[in-house]
């Protein structure tokens, strides 16, 4: 055959150990078995199609007929070499057992190996494709395979090896063939294009290299069909269309579309894509963003990728019911903007940081606007702050009364706002941007009271629907409580003192009900936060104690019975628990709350 007529695949067959493309660990071993004389009588070579199981066979065969050999570096001038690169050696003889597949055939091959090589050192059965024998075939060949005489080997080449009997694989050194890459496979394109004089770019044999599945002969076979098609040039635009694939700047143009949010030219490019096999689209838009992360793309965030990889994989569920292939790509494309309005964990906490560092978001008066800027500047001796007054101590300053004389007030000197009453308004700002509705109940319906002794007090007048809501969101409001004020933040909740002003002016209020007062005579409440944490508690005190049934963050009534304590003797005596205590010889019953 004349050597330009030759097929690629053919053409650049590999016929050294070095040639070999992506198998360099098979390559290395066998190489040191011929060098060391370490030699088995059977080999098994299995892997995907087109990985260079039957070259290797060859290689090495040829490795071990030459005049210098056994050698991993054949001379490829003496006869045997020749024979071998030729096809035509007598003693190397190659057998599909993909036609010859019965026990006859085997039997034949048996005699042949009771006779001497003709004219080498061994005799050589290459036999391809072997899992296609028949059990019968298998079992005639299991003693000559297990003792063959000195002078015979066995190359058993195979892309199914689950289908071999166990006692053909435990007769052999089996060797597997790997995947080959894209990046060895493109290099390879290349290396054979520049040998041919043939033009071409780059990112064409990447898609020609994805295209071919780690298959070095499938690839081979893709890129003599370019050259053809491509008039001995081999560009992305000739091999897209060559293959029905998309052209990656069409990838490009259509995810500026996404990023811009332009719904009317978004729908322009969905009708384009009709004309493509949607399966065949959700691939190469996977190919297509595998490649954004591994360039680094700034517009590609690994969340953002997250996102279009979930969606293309649920989209792939949607194939599976045979749903309209142009209603699926529609569906993704939308889902991808719908997925960009999500906010990413850097931008809420640079948000939160410039809403910090920036005083005017909290809802302040101008006169309180003022006095944070002049306590931006370093304080004098004049501007010397005082400790705030709060409920649990009495005020000292003096009051005024009706004998003292009405003078112009004098100006006050400007003071810092109370930093708690600062940090409570982001709490109320962190909870709207978590739900608008229970940030708004919440700034409505609680106080800010005090925060001492990592303790924050509010008060609750909240209605019976802002009630529910807050104890539903509870959690949510405890743990940013903690994020604000810190970890270790108690929570106080007072009951609301609006409910109790008619009351109080018909019948005066004891003096330990009284807002203001001194140490001793704190309510039974304040006493719980300085309990030890083994000391019972009510659960509508501290949020250290709360239930899973609800918490205080809204008044809760002595008859709740979300926050009523429980009698553990009577859980004892419950049917259900003498029964199991019967049942399993109970020694030991320990009762516990679940928080």
């Amino acid at each position: 055959m004349n050597e330009r007529s030759q097929v690629l695949a053919l053409k650049y067959r590999p016929r050294r150990f070095e040639d070999l493309i992506g198998q360099e660990t098979i390559a290395q071993t066998l190489s040191l078995a011929l060098d060391s004389n370490r030699l088995s009588h059977a080999y098994l070579f299995s892997g995907l199609r087109g990985s260079g199981k039957t070259s290797t066979a060859r290689i090495f065969a040829k490795a071990l007929m030459c005049e210098n050999g056994p050698t991993s570096h054949p001379c490829e001038t003496c006869e045997h070499c020749v024979a071998a690169n030729e096809g035509r050696h007598m003693d190397i003889i190659e057998m599909d057992a993909a036609s010859s597949r019965k026990i006859d055939d085997i039997r034949e091959l048996i005699e042949h190996t009771k006779y001497q090589p003709a004219s080498a050192k061994f005799k050589i059965f290459i036999i391809d494709e072997v899992h296609m024998l028949t059990k019968e075939a298998f079992n005639a060949l299991l003693k000559t395979l297990e003792e063959p005489p000195p002078f015979v080997k066995f190359i058993l080449a195979t892309t199914d090896p689950l289908k071999l009997p166990a006692t053909i694989l435990s007769r052999t050194q089996h060797f597997r063939f790997k995947k080959i890459n894209t990046q060895n496979v493109s290099a390879h394109l290349s290396h054979i294009l520049n040998l041919e004089n043939i033009t071409y770019e780059p990112e064409a044999l990447q898609i020609l290299s994805r295209s071919g599945s780690g298959s070095l002969r499938d690839t081979l076979t893709l890129l003599d069909q370019a050259i053809i098609y491509s008039k001995n040039h081999v560009d992305v635009a000739t091999v897209t269309e060559m293959l029905g694939l998309i052209d990656p700047q069409f990838f490009e143009e259509l995810f500026a579309v996404i990023f811009s949010k332009d719904r009317e030219r978004l729908v322009e490019s969905l009708k384009m894509l009709e004309a493509y096999e949607a399966e065949m689209v959700v691939d190469e838009l996977t190919s297509w963003l595998k490649e954004r992360l591994y360039e680094g793309d700034a517009r590609f965030s690994p969340l953002i990728l997250e996102r279009f990889f979930r969606i293309l994989s649920e989209a792939k569920s949607l194939f599976a019911i045979n749903a309209d292939g142009a209603f699926v790509l529609g569906l993704i494309f939308f889902k991808m903007i719908e997925a960009l309005k999500v906010k990413e964990i850097d931008q809420m906490i640079a948000s939160l940081e410039t809403q910090v560092q920036r005083p005017d978001t909290v809802a302040f008066t101008p006169a309180h606007k003022a006095e944070v800027q002049a306590a931006s500047s370093e304080p004098t001796e004049a501007q010397t702050v005082q400790p705030m007054a709060t409920p649990s101590q009495p005020e000292l300053l003096p009051q005024k009364t009706e004998s003292m004389p009405q003078t112009a007030p004098e100006p006050e000197p400007a003071q810092i706002p109370d930093p708690a009453l600062v940090l409570f308004e982001q709490l109320c700002v962190r909870i709207e941007d978590r739900s608008a509705e229970l940030g708004t109940c919440f700034r409505e319906q609680i106080t800010f009271v005090a925060y001492t002794d990592n303790t924050l007090t509010w008060e609750s007048c909240a209605d019976d629907d802002c009630r529910a809501k807050l104890r539903h969101g509870f959690a949510v409001i405890k743990q940013l409580v903690r994020e604000v004020f810190g970890f270790e933040t108690k929570i106080e909740h007072l009951p609301c003192s609006k409910a109790n002003e008619p009351e109080a002016q018909s019948t005066p209020a004891p003096a330990a009900q009284t807002t203001e007062m001194e140490d001793d005579e704190r309510p039974a409440f304040m006493e719980h936060i300085e309990q030890s944490d083994t000391t019972p508690q009510s659960a509508s005190m501290t949020e250290e104690v709360e239930t899973g049934s609800g918490s205080c963050v809204t008044g809760c009534s002595n008859d709740d019975i979300s926050t009523r304590e429980i009698d553990g003797n009577a859980i004892l005596d419950e049917p259900l628990i003498k029964k199991a205590t019967e049942l399993f010889e109970a020694k030991k019953i320990t009762i516990q709350n679940k928080v």
